[in-house]
């Protein structure tokens, strides 16, 4: 059952990506030869003909353009490999003289077609925001209690109070709190400086962390969180936890909010990717398909207890979670990823005239040689997660 769930989540989510190429290319009189969900051969196609809707199983490539009456219409494909999906262009990855190809289109043109399979994964999350918003309401960052004698107590800051921003660093919803101080441990030589609300009007605190020696959770950490690691014997705090019930908003609010939401996951995401360069975090903390299945897994057996709406909404959160990140992850500038060929296409601007085709079609060969090999090695990684616990 989980793996069904996972395959959905993912399913939704890669036809929601492909689906932007797929608008674009259409909208730019781009043809397209096959839209299709998963990898490898195929198990059966569709083909809106000229002899009206046809259907192939295990056709190839061969049979499904050599058909009488498909030729000059896309098919549409599911694949024995229930991992990625693809939209595939006249003249994408070669030479065409067609007007309808990819490759004679203008750049800016070919920019759009390819930027909107990211984008509207980011449309995708923003709309799944929308439901979990309007369904469960706001986390505000506000305060739920500041502790005697701390530098946040000191500063006159009160329970109720709600957090505006961080060193600079804008707080809107409250699991910002946490990640700012996973991402800026508190150390003796900071100092905090904060923006807080107080009903209508704003102020500013300068706090200076104070080093404790007991496991209280506070400074980022809502009350029950335990995600986050903190010293066990001492560490800096500057007295406060968050973590107030959700509260339901007007519409304009719900919008902002589910706004902000898929902005907090976007730039997680990138400041994860920027500890795994870096060497803060390790493979441990990379999640493939299989570690995916097992997330899965575990948020339902979670929330089942809750009854069949909790699931629902607890897959629809993880799923704002894998868009944005899978958005974020295709915009990298690597070979054969969504980013790469925007690379490509920035360069043909700067330079005023294409990459050669046949060298960038070398590069994107390699770049996914690379990115299969990735895959392999994240995939052994989760089983060895899955098999040592």
């Amino acid at each position: 059952m989980n793996i069904v769930l996972a395959l959905l989540l993912f399913s939704i989510i890669v036809i929601f990506h492909e689906l932007g190429h797929f608008l674009l290319a259409r909208y730019n009189g781009v043809y397209v030869t096959e839209f299709s969900l998963g990898m490898g051969p195929r198990l059966i196609t569709f083909c809106k003909s000229d002899n009206g809707m046809r259907v192939k199983f295990f056709a190839s490539t061969n049979a499904c353009k050599t058909a009488p009456g498909w030729e000059g219409h896309t098919f549409y494909s599911v694949k024995i490999l229930p991992f990625g999906g693809s939209c595939i262009m006249l003249g994408e990855d070669d030479i065409s003289d067609s007007d309808e190809a990819f490759c004679n289109k203008s750049v800016y043109a070919r920019m759009s077609i390819v930027f909107a399979g990211p984008f509207f994964n980011f449309i995708l999350a923003f709309v799944l925001a929308l439901i979990i918003t309007g369904v469960s309401g706001i986390d505000r960052p506000v305060i739920t209690s500041v502790t005697s004698g701390m530098p946040m107590e000191q500063a006159g800051v009160k329970e109720g109070d709600e957090i505006v921003e961080i060193n600079g660093t804008g707080i809107h919803i409250d699991r910002e709190i946490a990640t700012y101080f996973a991402f800026n441990p508190l150390s003796e030589e900071d100092t905090v400086d904060m923006t807080l609300r107080r009903g209508d009007e704003t102020y500013d605190v300068t706090l200076k962390p104070v080093l404790t020696e007991n496991l209280g959770i506070s400074d980022g950490f809502a009350k029950g969180a335990t995600a986050e690691p903190v010293e066990p014997d001492k560490s800096y705090k500057i007295g406060f936890t968050y973590g107030s019930p959700r509260q339901k908003g007007n519409i304009i609010e719900v919008i902002n909010f589910s706004l902000y939401e898929v902005k907090y996951w976007i730039v997680t995401t990138i400041k994860s990717l920027g500890m795994l360069i870096t060497g803060q975090l390790g493979t441990d903390d990379i999640a493939g398909p299989v570690g995916i299945v097992s997330t899965v897994g575990d948020l339902v057996d979670e929330s089942m207890s809750y009854g069949i709406p909790s699931v629902i909404l607890t897959l629809i959160y993880f799923s704002i979670l894998l868009s944005a990140n899978l958005g974020v992850m295709n915009l990298l500038p690597i070979p054969a990823l969504d980013g790469g060929r925007l690379f490509f296409q920035i360069i043909e601007i700067i330079r005023r005239k294409p990459i050669d085709p046949e060298k960038e079609g070398v590069i994107t060969m390699v770049g996914f040689a690379a990115l299969m090999v990735l895959m392999v090695f994240i995939m052994y990684n989760d089983i060895a997660k899955l098999i040592t616990g």
